[in-house]
């Protein structure tokens, strides 16, 4: 079983030509593992540069779509780098039969890419399912530490729960709220698999079309330095068996005393 560890990150310079010398500061200051925003894209290439250029710690996809890498790519990808280093996040199947064509594309790495290498990108329960049974764990992003432990009732005890969190570094509520709304979590939720999955968590229609206070506060952890450990440890208390927090929203100083304050 892939052990992702308590700490994980993702920042933006980790898809552009500043790679390597990013991940490998990140991995000097003990980050478990870095993820690899896929986007639309196929940042195999990217993942292979980053594991190359570093030495030990864990490269994940996050996430790669299964609509638009081709599974081969995939395995040969996997196959081509050091046993252990690349952690392959799946996900992006949005057409009429999702939860089965991700399936069959599990099918195809199958041979190559064993089941304790994949997490899946998994927000419903049907999904998390999914993650249970065929990945070593799942990947969900915009959750509240509510949806964290029933998600960990579905997962059972054994499978990774990698949790992406979205971490704002302002002690002023309004602030923060106007700074979440003018993100992305407006076009978010409007993509049909997060609106449901935030009408699973409680928030109602008008919270969503309107992002309510109520939901902007639930799927965000801010503060200064000593709220938001506290919030990831919540969602870690939950049982979050990894946070991922985004490192361009947050302050450099803060960088070292993430990983010596989350383990």
């Amino acid at each position: 079983m892939t052990k992702l560890g308590p700490l994980g990150a993702t920042h933006t310079a980790l898809d552009t030509d500043a790679a390597v010398p990013a991940a490998a500061e990140l991995e000097e200051l003990g980050y478990a593992t870095l993820w690899l925003p896929g986007g639309q894209g196929n940042n195999l290439p990217r993942i292979a540069e980053v594991v190359r250029g570093t030495s030990r710690i864990q490269v994940a996809s996050g996430i790669l779509s299964v609509d638009r890498v081709p599974a081969a790519s995939v395995a040969a990808t996997y196959a081509d780098l050091p046993a252990g280093r690349f952690v392959v996040g799946l996900g992006g199947a949005h057409g009429p039969r999702p939860l089965a064509a991700l399936n069959d594309y599990l099918d195809e790495i199958e041979d190559v890419v064993p089941p304790s290498a994949r997490v899946l990108s998994a927000l419903g329960p049907r999904m998390l399912g999914l993650a249970r049974d065929r990945a070593s764990g799942a990947y969900p992003y915009l959750v509240t530490t509510d949806y964290v432990a029933s998600a960990r009732e579905i997962l059972g005890a054994g499978p990774q729960l990698s949790v992406l969190l979205n971490v704002v570094a302002e002690t002023d509520a309004a602030a923060m709220r106007e700074t979440v709304r003018g993100g992305s979590l407006k076009f978010l939720a409007g993509v049909p698999g997060y609106a449901a999955n935030f009408r699973r968590m409680g928030f109602s229609d008008e919270d969503i079309a309107g992002l309510s206070d109520r939901l902007v506060d639930g799927v965000t952890v801010w503060g200064g330095f000593d709220a938001v450990v506290a919030r990831l440890r919540e969602f870690r208390a939950a049982g979050a068996d990894q946070v991922v927090v985004p490192l361009d929203a947050l302050p450099r100083e803060w960088w070292p005393g993430l990983v010596a304050a989350i383990r």
